[in-house]
């Protein structure tokens, strides 16, 4: 057995050594591949090809090539054997090639022979080879713009290398075909080009006025003309040649009333063109010279704003409106000017004679001046005085006592001082020099007396005189003076008393005010501007920022180092009219810069720009008076203290038509009617047709009425004025308690008021409300008349049988007998004559305490003592009615039966007594009952 194991292992040795000398080599392939594949295909081109060679050839096995191994990471190769005797191969891609993923692969390749058998057994292995393969594109990408669209801009007039440069990319891997080659503008008839890398330039100047905006489309290729699938729109803004300047503002600004504060320039802003600047001053004006006097104001009267603004009383307006009472300005030529702004104008030809009982002669140690003026330089090389306010002697002399004057653009105040008062060298002439007194501007002037100290205000600003002069008194005489507006009175030394020095310019609202002067609140409060400039939300305002106004609030200076602070700044700048009505119309704007830039001797220049606020117009009010237009009352209510209440149920409202910004139904619908508030600044009740007797009646109003508004009120025989800036409400309250009083009513018929109300000075009137005003007379009233007239007396009464069958209708028909009817007459007449003269004793001694108690009331509530009644008016009326009455009855006592004559002859002594009495009454109370009153107007009877 041992030995047939030894044997099996010589053989096995042997036959080993007999394949050890078949397969004795190693395949061979090249060291190195180099290999191309184009993407999206799986053949790879070798070069050299894939080829291995084994020496051990045509030895079945072991000289044939049975397998090519790859090694590497991933490598998305295979190799495959084309034939194993000849040793070619392929090399494959598993799947397909991405070029844009990887352009390169670089792995190690195998080739093994087949062995010594077909199981591959104990075969060998070649050396490993590099393999590098590249990837070829292909050009399956178009060119893609890196940005949706392209906006650049150009200043106009200049010609640019380049504007700005568009880009596309292409995501193929290969430089020929990622690369763009070529760029093209699609849009024709454009003055643009574009080179290969995408700059695009102008070919011409370009214009802003011409065209101020571009819009081009631009393509692109790459290197493989593949054509972007998508163009590019490019917009080019032409901006006008830089300068530097105010930008984003607007000409026109409206202001709707009553809206407060406005932004004028919301979206301004400053452009400098690049310039680095170190400080700017912007200043704003407002300019409102053209508006009333020098802006929007109140325009109530003189009075009503003294009274608004708390003045002392006693002021006297020696310029107001031409009336009956105030005649002396009539002669003057007077510009109403806007919304009822009263003003004088004055070319050297005109003046006007103050009455003597106007203001006081003596004017004593404190006063004040005050008046509005608008004046220009004068003409001629040498300028004379112009006087606004003199006080000279009316006669004789040519003294000037005090004077207010104009010269050679400088206000001269001239005061002297009578030796009664001081016998001293003193100062007499103030002098001012200021810009405002010829710059043909409004201002106010208000000049505060208070010997020997004089203090001018003008616009609210208090000035020092630069020189005063001192003078000796005036002696006393017994000369009058006279008080001059626009020119001075020259009375003596001269051939012909005339009118020198005379004032050319505009005056409005002088007034004097003896005894006391102004306190700088009230000036400021009467000539305030209700419109001017002012700041938003001035807490937000950078610190930085120094700004301020002038006092007017016309000019606003604004002053910075950083410019979007100025930006800023200027942006918050609004407009405010504080008026409920403002007068419509242009306020225009000025804005002016000064810029400083660093260390440079010259800087940027910006241009002054212009702007308009437009105010609009305001809705005007419709003010109503309504009331009770007809009211009777008895002729006791007439005479009592108090007398009537003429409007005890007035109503003023006030209304405006606002836009109905509903939707319409009809084509022509009127506005909706608001009902608003505002005030009132008078009330005229006027007297029509014959003017009020003061010795027999009046108008009144108790002072203790006027207590706690701003009102005043004055009052003559042609009607009363209610003045002063109020509520309406306030001017209700206080004409409700306007009464008319008449001692003898007997007299009146009818009397007729008429009321009407203004807001504004007049701008705003109401309608006229017409009151009618009538007696009714009671039987009280005529009896007391006709013994007011006729003196006591016992009286015999005879009843006529005219009489009796009008009291006793139903008197039976049949005639009773003679001596019945005397008998009867007789008893009836001695009682009737008992009763009736009992009775008239007790009315008399009545009717003479009430007499008495009446005249005294009227004494007490009437303000004229020279009133005093000594002779009833209605006395001799009243007797030619007892006349008429006597006739009456004697024509009835004719017509009487024959049988009556008997009777008659005994009570003629009785009758003659009685009949003025009962001729007067009966009568009387016959006619009112015929004659019904007719009511065809609303009435309120007491």
């Amino acid at each position: 057995m041992p030995r047939i194991v030894c044997v099996l292992a010589l053989l096995a040795a042997g036959l080993s050594a007999a394949h050890n000398k078949v397969n004795k080599h190693k395949p061979w392939i090249e060291t190195s591949y180099h290999g191309v594949i184009t993407e999206n295909t799986d053949v790879v081109l070798l070069d050299p090809p894939l080829v291995a060679l084994d020496k051990d050839a045509p030895i079945p096995y072991a000289g044939e090539i049975c397998a090519f191994n790859i090694h590497g990471l991933e490598a998305p190769f295979e190799a495959v054997v084309l034939n194993g005797t000849s040793g070619e191969g392929q090399l494959r891609a598993r799947g397909l090639v991405d070029c844009e993923l990887q352009k390169e692969y670089t792995f190690i390749i195998q080739a093994h022979d087949c062995g010594s058998g077909p199981g591959g057994m104990e075969g060998k292995k070649s050396h490993k080879a590099v393999v590098h393969i590249q990837v070829n594109d292909v050009n399956e990408f178009a060119p893609v713009f890196r940005e949706p669209q392209y906006r650049a801009a150009v200043t106009e007039g200049k010609i640019y290398d380049s504007i700005l440069q568009v880009e596309a990319t292409d995501q193929d891997c290969s430089p020929q075909y990622s690369q763009i080659c070529n760029y093209q503008i699609t849009t024709t008839n454009t003055p643009f080009a574009i080179d290969r890398n995408g700059n695009i330039r102008n070919t011409e100047k370009l214009s802003f006025d011409r065209q101020q905006h571009y819009e081009i489309q631009v393509t692109a290729w790459d290197c493989g003309q593949k054509r972007a699938l998508q163009s590019v729109p490019v917009h080019i803004d032409v901006k006008p040649v830089c300068k530097p300047g105010w930008q984003g503002w607007n000409k026109r600004v409206d202001y709707e009333p009553g809206t407060g504060s406005k932004q004028l320039f919301p979206n301004m802003h400053l452009e400098t063109c690049g310039e680095p600047l170190s400080s700017l001053r912007v200043t704003v004006e407002l300019q409102t010279s053209h508006i009333g006097k020098g802006c929007d104001r109140e325009t109530y009267s003189e009075k009503s704003l003294q009274k608004l603004c708390g003045a002392s009383s006693g002021s006297t307006d020696l310029l107001p409106a031409p009336s009956a009472a105030t005649n002396w300005t009539a002669s003057l030529v007077s510009d109403d000017g806007r919304d009822s702004d009263l003003i004088f104008r004055f070319d050297g030809r005109q003046a006007a004679k103050i009455p003597d009982w106007v203001v006081p002669q003596n004017l004593t140690d404190q006063f004040t001046i005050a008046t509005w003026m608008k004046h220009g330089p004068s003409p001629g090389l040498r300028a004379e005085k112009e006087t606004l306010l003199c006080n000279s002697d009316k006669t004789e002399m040519n003294r000037h006592h005090y004077s207010l004057y104009v010269h050679n653009c400088r206000l001269v105040f001239l005061l002297r001082r009578d030796f009664t008062q001081v016998d001293t060298f003193r100062p007499a002439e103030f002098h001012w020099k200021l810009e405002q007194i010829c710059d043909k501007e409004w201002h106010y002037y208000v000049i505060n007396v208070e010997f020997p100290v004089v203090a001018l205000y003008v616009d609210g600003v208090t000035y020092d005189p630069y020189l005063v002069t001192d003078d000796w008194p005036i002696h006393p005489s017994q000369i009058d003076v006279q008080l001059t507006v626009g020119a001075c009175w020259q009375g003596g030394e001269v051939t012909k008393p005339r009118f020198t020095q005379y004032f050319r310019g505009s005056l409005s609202g002088l007034t004097i005010r003896p005894g006391k002067i102004e306190s700088q609140k009230v000036i400021s409060c009467l000539q305030a501007c209700k419109e001017g400039l002012d700041i938003n939300s001035l807490e937000s305002l950078d610190k930085s920022i120094k700004f301020h106004f002038n006092p007017a609030q016309s000019i606003l200076v604004m002053e910075g180092e950083n410019l979007e602070n100025i930006n800023t700044a200027v942006r918050k700048v609004s407009y405010i009219n504080s008026r409920q009505f403002p007068t419509p119309g242009i306020r225009r704007l000025q804005i002016s810069t000064t810029v400083q830039c660093f260390g440079e001797d010259t800087c940027i220049t910006i241009p002054i720009i212009e702007a308009v606020v437009m105010v609009l117009q305001p809705s005007e009010p419709r003010i109503t008076i309504s009331g009770v237009e007809r009211l009777s009352q008895s002729a006791s209510d007439f005479r009592a203290a108090g007398g009537v209440s003429l409007f005890q149920d007035l109503h003023i409202i006030s209304t405006v038509t606002r836009a109905d910004t509903a939707p319409r139904h009809t084509a022509h619908q009127p506005g909706v009617l608001e009902e608003i508030i505002h005030n009132l600044d008078y009330c005229d009740i006027l007297v029509l047709g014959e003017e009020l007797n003061p010795k027999q009646e009046s108008l009144q109003l108790q002072l203790s009425s006027l207590l706690g508004k701003h009102l005043d009120a004055t009052n003559s025989t042609s009607g009363m004025s209610i003045y002063g800036v109020d509520s309406m409400t306030n001017y209700e309250q206080v004409i409700r308690k306007v009464h008319y009083y008449h001692l003898q009513p007997g007299q009146l018929t009818e009397r007729r008021f008429r009321l009407t109300c203004s807001e504004l000075n007049g701008r705003y009137t109401s309608n006229e409300f017409t009151l009618e005003v009538s007696v009714w007379h009671s039987s009280e009233t005529e009896e007391h008349i006709s013994h007011m007239v006729a003196p006591p007396q016992y009286m015999q009464v005879v009843h006529h049988p005219s009489m009796i069958s009008d009291l006793y209708p139903n008197h039976a028909s049949g005639v009773p007998s003679a001596a019945t009817v005397v008998i009867v007459m007789c008893i009836a007449a001695l009682v009737v004559v008992v009763v009736l003269g009992i009775y008239r004793i007790h009315v008399t001694h009545q009717q003479e305490v009430k007499q008495g108690e009446t005249a005294k009331e009227a004494d007490t509530n009437w303000d004229d003592s020279a009133l005093t009644i000594t002779v009833n008016p209605m006395e001799n009326h009243t007797a030619g009615e007892e006349e008429a009455s006597e006739e009456e009855e004697e024509d009835e006592e004719e017509e009487e039966d024959d049988e009556d004559e008997e009777d008659e002859e005994v009570t003629s002594d009785e009758s003659d007594d009685s009949e003025e009495e009962v001729d007067v009454q009966l009568p009387r109370m016959q006619r009112s009952s015929e004659k019904p009153q007719r009511w065809d107007k609303p009435t309120i009877c007491y």
